[in-house]
């Protein structure tokens, strides 16, 4: 079988778009097959834009051969994550009803990208709102997780598309937002890497809100080196003066925290114990492993499973900007808006005092430590079969991101890699968080972690055939 050039790492694509081993129309027409072949099955795209995306390589092919060069990203084949804003393609925000047009003029992130002049393949599936970490959706069904070729299991949310986009093989980046876990859930559960940025480093204008508080635009791709690659192309022209990732660091300069409690309890079979083997391995590689602790866990669970603040931020929203689409919530969706309904001011406050105390503590604790690692997600992605009962979904969601919610609410930065699989066979992930601000060092991090483990690619192989 003839491996898709979008498996190839990032630089690589870079390197051989400008020396002519490859053409935009080459990964362009690599990712159309893709689609053909599975990506519907998959059903990753709200919005699939192939047509466009070909006729856009072939004017992109055009420039490149003229010596034009608008960036690192030009060329490649990215998807977009149903929430942001994006010219010509509608927004959903995986609700009902079109969005109102002024939901396709775009924000800073779309517009940073857009000027480098990659070739955008479409827009993919969300969670309502964002609104929910297993990646149904009851209006427009779940994308599948490419790893079961039999059962349907969740991608993970609410980024639900956007790993089942790289999965698939239908790009070469993915472009989704983290309020609770939205970028590292889907990443892990289908298999690929992902990054959650610190609140603030990059806008969230003209992308969809969920929680003022807590949303953070991210990023999934196939390996680290890929995500360094493209916060790389990005950084600059988002955070002005923001740093390059430096050099990859040596583990035995490392220290990691390793907690022993709360994000270790009750995990699916083979989940512990593929994340317990991938951190004795940089133990061995000379990493310094020590156990620490986050504080507060349990507390902050407790204020997550209240509801935290995006719920009563969503629901404002929605009151403010989208009343109509109120009736038509998704159930799952609706639950949780019409319990921040009665929530009183003096208990919104409270809350984000809460979150801004769990922040300046666990920044305090993350001095002792390079990052912390820990399992990404705590369940193997459930059968959308097993959600149905009664109590099923809510229980699952929450465990789902329970361990990845920590990292929101203590205003941490945070990305995951695939490091193995589970005893049901489905994908594992590996979670680095480290302090505010620390982005880029992160990705230097994730990297040294990534040299010795190894990309995702090399972990888990290709995913199985469709059914």
């Amino acid at each position: 079988m003839t491996t898709s050039p979008l498996q190839k790492p990032l630089r690589a694509l870079h390197q051989g778009l400008r020396d002519g081993s490859l053409s935009a129309v080459d990964l362009t027409e690599s990712a159309i097959q893709a689609y053909r072949t599975r990506g519907q099955q998959d059903h990753a795209y709200k919005t699939w834009n192939g047509d466009a995306a070909m006729a856009f390589a072939q004017a992109t092919d055009a420039l490149l051969k003229q010596g034009g060069d608008a960036g690192r990203l030009m060329g490649m084949p990215v998807s977009i994550k149903d929430i942001y804003a994006v010219p010509g393609l509608p927004t959903y925000a995986g609700s009902s009803r079109r969005l109102p047009p002024e939901w396709e003029t775009p924000g800073p992130v779309v517009s940073t990208l857009l000027n480098q002049l990659p070739v955008v393949m479409g827009k993919t599936h969300t969670v309502e709102f964002a609104f929910g970490g297993l990646g149904t959706n009851a209006h427009h069904g779940a994308p599948r997780n490419p790893w079961d070729p039999v059962a349907h299991r969740t991608p993970g949310g609410s980024s639900s598309g956007a790993g089942v986009s790289l999965a698939s093989g239908t790009t070469a980046l993915a472009f989704g937002t983290d309020t609770a876990g939205s970028v590292r859930v889907p990443a892990s559960m289908t298999g690929v890497a992902g990054l959650k940025t610190s609140v603030g480093r990059w806008s969230t204008a003209q992308i969809v809100p969920l929680s003022t508080t807590l949303d953070t635009p991210g990023l999934l791709a196939r390996r680290v080196d890929d995500l360094a690659f493209a916060f790389d192309a990005l950084d600059p022209g988002l955070n002005p003066g923001g740093s390059a990732v430096p050099a990859t660091p040596n583990l035995a300069d490392l220290t990691f925290g390793v907690p022993e409690t709360f994000f270790w309890d009750d995990c699916s079979p083979g989940i512990a114990e593929a994340v317990s083997d991938a951190i004795k391995q940089l133990e061995a590689a000379g990493a310094r492993v020590i156990t620490l602790e986050l504080p507060n866990t349990d507390d902050a669970f407790t204020l997550f499973q209240q509801g935290g603040v995006a719920a009563a931020e969503l629901a404002a929203f929605l009151h403010t900007s989208l009343p109509e689409a109120i009736e038509a919530l998704d159930p799952n969706v609706a639950a949780r808006i019409a319990a921040a309904d009665g929530m009183p001011g003096w208990e919104y406050v409270r809350r984000r005092q809460v979150i801004d105390a769990l922040s300046r503590t666990a920044g305090e604790q993350l001095r002792h430590v390079d990052a912390i690692l820990t399992p990404t997600v705590a369940i193997t992605p459930p059968t959308l079969e097993s959600l149905e009962p009664e109590g099923a979904y809510p229980k699952a969601n929450m465990k789902a991101l329970r361990n990845t919610v920590m990292a929101n609410f203590m205003g941490l930065c945070a990305l995951t890699l695939p490091i193995g699989k589970d005893a049901a066979n489905m994908p594992v992930g590996l979670q680095v968080m480290a302090a505010p601000w620390q982005d880029a060092r992160l990705l230097a991090i994730g990297k040294a972690i990534e040299k010795r483990l190894g990309n995702g690619l090399d972990i888990l192989g290709q995913v199985p055939p469709t059914a």
